[in-house]
């Protein structure tokens, strides 16, 4: 129904992004992949999206880059994989990571994701071994070229919040921020870092 959206960049949180797209606002929830890419708040963007419909619920999904929209409605078609366990896959894990994982079997990489239970890893590469999408286009959809974000004055609480919206638990989200050096980081540094560390 909503292909994709262009507009100006105004609201930045993990998982939650605000798009001013000629002057109405919508609230667009992305992965990490995406938010690692975005540009300074004020910059014309353009996110691919998929929106979900509910009876208690309209939610907008967005993406920079086509074949992370792509894997996402490819994942949400595999039994007991709804959006949100959607983006969190994408929030541990590149398209091009998961394809491989996919590809070698390695449920261990799936397991380490939040949500992804050992069951629920080996439906995901018996369901998506011959069925992938191609990755296609891995360019990212910005009028701005990426650059880093502003440190907000409260990063690794921001970080916490947003694993925990991710599916990590709040003990687990804090021991993972706890063990990043994020003096000076950016809250999408942060996870970033977090997340490398839990899934090595």
């Amino acid at each position: 129904m909503i292909g994709f959206l262009r507009g100006k960049l105004v609201h930045k949180a993990p998982p939650l992004i605000v798009l001013d797209v000629q002057g109405v606002g919508y609230e667009i929830e992305a992965p990490m992949t995406t938010f690692y890419d975005l540009p300074l708040i004020g910059a014309d963007i353009t996110l691919h999206t998929h929106l979900v419909v509910r009876e208690d619920a309209h939610s907008l999904f967005g993406f920079l880059k086509e074949a992370d929209r792509a894997l996402f409605r490819t994942l949400i078609k595999v039994n007991g994989v709804g959006p949100k366990l959607a983006l969190t896959i994408l929030s541990g894990q590149s398209a091009e990571e998961f394809h491989r994982s996919i590809e070698n079997n390695d449920t261990q990489a799936l397991v380490r994701l939040p949500g992804v239970g050992k069951k629920t890893a080996e439906r995901l590469v018996i369901e998506l071994r011959d069925r992938l999408p191609s990755l296609g286009d891995t360019s990212v959809s910005t009028a701005a070229s990426p650059s880093a974000a502003p440190v907000a004055a409260h990063p690794k609480q921001e970080a916490i919040s947003a694993l925990c919206s991710l599916g990590y638990k709040p003990a687990d989200a804090s021991k993972m921020v706890q063990a990043v050096n994020a003096e000076g980081k950016s809250c999408e540094d942060i996870i970033r870092l977090a997340l490398q560390g839990t899934l090595k």
